[in-house]
């Protein structure tokens, strides 16, 4: 609208200007070289109009002959890049497949139309470690780490080729430059905290879980948790260093952050009594307790209650039982004592109040403890060790991400290197074949080994 305004606006001014030179025509005279021209307003100013038409073209025509080599240059630049740009795009595709020839002669191609080395070397850097070459994939990771806009992706390709290989210490380094390049990236801060694990740095991996519990892709609790764990293993660290009033406050520290992690109140406990604490870790292993009854606290009061005989033993363990009256744990450590003490009428009382039909293999081992120590009576002791093969093994400390099963807890799987994947529970049982199922499984095993068989 306001460029149609301004059109009519500039035709009426046109239109008068024009009206204007016709009805006052006036006169022009010049005079040049010997030369004597005369003619009106109107006719010259149109003369001049056309003369100015004329110069414009040939300043056009000269301008665009005087710019065909800066055209020509930059059309083959554009030209060079676009293909640059689709071997970057075919070279990705081919590293996807897993086509290192294809990867390779692309990233050369690239390098070849493309002058701009940052986006080239990592395209060569996954074609080399694609074809196996892990000298030359490092050789450009270090180049790319030498430069701003690609050093994140370089020391990240870098640190890949230092797990591969195996160097832990190398790889760490690594991973800490790179979690101080980005440290709000859940995978790098993983892989550092892994590492840190791995190399026992328990101060580093507590620093990088206080980091991820700030980023928010680690929550509160679970941070908590693992700090608490990280803790413990810096006090056995420290105690076996000599130090043992500063073990005792790191295992006070885990217990506080872990309160149901069972290793870390046991350890505080002991540590206790051997200060000379007796009371204090008497109500440390109480208040354990109370969260998660295990057999090793119960152990561990009967170590460092310093019971002078059967009924004191006793009469301790009733005591911890008293605060976890209903748990399997508490039943099965008060009719241990009593059995230990001889009084069979208690020990059967906790035992039958968990002899139920899946009763564990625990409770009928005691229970054939019990009719053979009271009754003599063989048989039926004979029957229960037949439910203890058949029942839920004792529980174990069992990795929940590979199913390996250990006596004693520890901070990473040996098998599958996870942290903290150990809980309490009863492993799988083993199924035992029938003698024809073991003779099925043999026939199937021969013909499989001799097809012709059959």
């Amino acid at each position: 609208m306001i460029r149609a305004i301004w059109f009519l606006g500039l035709l009426a001014a046109i239109s008068y200007a024009a009206a204007r030179l016709a009805d006052n025509p006036g006169e022009v005279s010049l005079n040049w070289l010997g030369y004597r021209i005369e003619t009106t307003a109107g006719i010259l100013l149109t003369g001049l109009l056309v003369i100015s038409l004329v110069l414009a073209t040939i300043f056009r025509i000269w301008s665009y002959f005087r710019g065909i080599p800066r055209r020509v240059v930059r059309a083959r630049g554009e030209w060079r890049r676009r293909r640059g740009y689709k071997a970057l795009t075919l070279g990705m595709v081919a590293v996807a497949a897993g086509d290192a020839g294809e990867a390779r002669r692309q990233a050369r191609k690239a390098e070849k139309f493309l002058a701009e080395p940052p986006l080239t070397r990592l395209l060569s850097a996954q074609a080399a470690q694609l074809a196996g070459d892990d000298e030359a994939a490092g050789k450009f990771f270090e180049a790319m780490a030498e430069e701003p806009e690609t050093k994140y992706l370089g020391i990240h390709g870098l640190l890949n080729q230092k797990l591969h290989e195996g160097d832990t210490e190398g790889a760490m380094e690594l991973a800490e430059q790179a979690s101080d390049m980005k440290p709000k990236t859940e995978a790098v801060s993983s892989t550092l905290f892994d590492l840190q694990i791995k190399n026992g740095d328990w101060d580093g991996a507590e620093d990088t879980v206080r980091k991820s519990v700030r980023a928010k892709y680690l929550d509160r609790e679970t941070g908590q948790r693992r700090r608490g764990i990280l803790k413990y293993q810096r006090s056995i660290e420290v105690e076996s260093e000599g130090h043992i009033g500063e073990a005792l406050q790191l295992a006070q520290r885990a217990n506080a952050l872990a309160p149901s992690f069972v290793p870390a109140a046991m350890r505080k406990a002991k540590l206790l009594a051997d200060a000379g604490k007796r009371r204090k870790a008497v109500s440390v292993i109480e208040e354990a307790w109370v969260r998660n009854p295990h057999p090793g606290l119960a152990r561990l009061m009967d170590d460092i209650g310093h019971a002078n005989n059967p009924s004191d033993r006793l009469h301790a363990l009733e005591k911890l039982a008293g605060y976890n009256k209903d748990s399997v744990e508490s039943h099965l450590a008060v009719a241990e004592a009593a059995l230990g003490a001889e009084l069979w009428d208690e020990a059967r009382q906790h035992l039958e109040a968990v002899a139920d039909d899946d009763a564990p293999a625990r409770v009928c081992r005691l229970m054939a403890e019990l009719e053979d120590a009271e009754n003599g009576n063989s048989e039926l002791a004979r029957d229960w060790l037949k439910r203890a093969a058949l029942a839920a093994p004792d529980p174990a400390w069992v990795c929940g991400n590979c199913g390996n099963v250990l006596a004693e807890w520890q901070p990473v799987c040996d098998r599958c290197d996870k942290f903290d994947s150990f809980n309490w529970q009863s492993p799988p049982r083993v199924m035992r074949l029938e003698p024809n199922e073991i003779d099925a499984a043999g026939q199937s095993d021969l013909d499989l080994d001799n097809p012709a068989v059959g």
